[in-house]
């Protein structure tokens, strides 16, 4: 398949390995597209997985509804499960990295019987982050959110000299220079970058909503280089979980894991994956 719609939205996907292999789900995150996966996926074809890498809600060109509450974490999660329907997927695997592991968290937590294993790259439990901003430097980390909050300006910041503004920001987060810019044409393309910018904008109309725990197999991978993510929301995580979960640090890389650390990544997304029982 190379698309989908839900909700008179049309999804751009990267469909990878045996028709009939075990579906995996690849969640990309902020301000990254399917093809963040690259790197990672043949490792899980070649061992008999298929998996599919959608462009989520804001980052495919027909999947880019107006307004931030079309962005809460409830319409995110249809969006994933409505991908696994297309493809008759009772029960996945999901893995997410930055925003797409916010949704990957909150769909194991809340679809235990859709979710057969969650991976999370860099990010923590939803709740550990929200923890780690009261009591550690995580909310002086995450000063960028505050930005983004703004109508219209981040936009005009990271679209600024056709782009370049923007993937000089990436390229000192630490993603290559080849990578960052070719988000950079997305980032200077007009109206591209309003809703990924729009999963930010709706994060304050959902504290009330706290994700709950996750009872589901889970690993989870952070890299103690991550700009982004502290330590102290990476190792709250464990207060979160009620299944059999393995965390992993990275020691030297840093925010970008998928398209960075892809050699370290798979063979321990491998193992998570073989570990749990079709």
């Amino acid at each position: 398949m190379e698309s989908y719609t839900h909700d008179r939205l049309t999804f751009d996907v990267t469909d990878s390995g045996p028709s009939d292999g075990r579906v995996v789900i690849a969640l990309h995150g902020f301000p990254e597209d399917r093809h963040c996966w690259e790197r990672i996926t043949p490792s899980l074809t070649e061992a008999g997985y298929r998996v599919l890498a959608p462009d989520q809600r804001g980052y495919s060109p027909s999947a880019r509804p107006v307004g931030r509450r079309s962005y809460i974490a409830s319409n995110l999660n249809r969006d994933v499960l409505a991908l696994a329907d297309s493809v008759g997927a009772d029960r996945f695997d999901v893995v997410g990295h930055d925003w797409g592991g916010f949704v990957a968290w909150d769909l194991a937590a809340r679809h235990p019987d859709r979710i057969r294993s969650v991976t999370s790259l860099s990010t923590p439990h939803p709740q550990a982050a929200r923890d780690a901003m009261l009591h550690s430097t995580q909310l002086l980390h995450s000063w960028y959110m505050g930005f983004f909050q703004l109508p219209w300006v981040p936009e005009k910041v990271l679209g600024w000299r056709g782009g370049n503004q923007g993937a000089q920001v990436l390229q000192r987060a630490g993603l290559d220079e080849a990578t960052a810019k070719r988000y950079a044409v997305r980032l200077a393309t007009p109206g591209a970058m309003t809703g990924p910018l729009n999963w930010y904008r709706a994060f304050p109309l959902g504290p009330r909503d706290r994700t709950p725990n996750v009872g589901v197999p889970a690993l989870y991978v952070w890299s103690d280089g991550d700009r982004f993510l502290t330590r102290a929301a990476a190792e709250g995580t464990a207060n979160y979980m009620t299944g059999p979960y393995r965390f992993e640090v990275l020691v030297g890389q840093n925010h970008w894991l998928p398209t960075n650390a892809a050699a370290q990544i798979a063979p321990l997304l491998l193992g998570h994956l073989a570990s749990v029982s079709q």
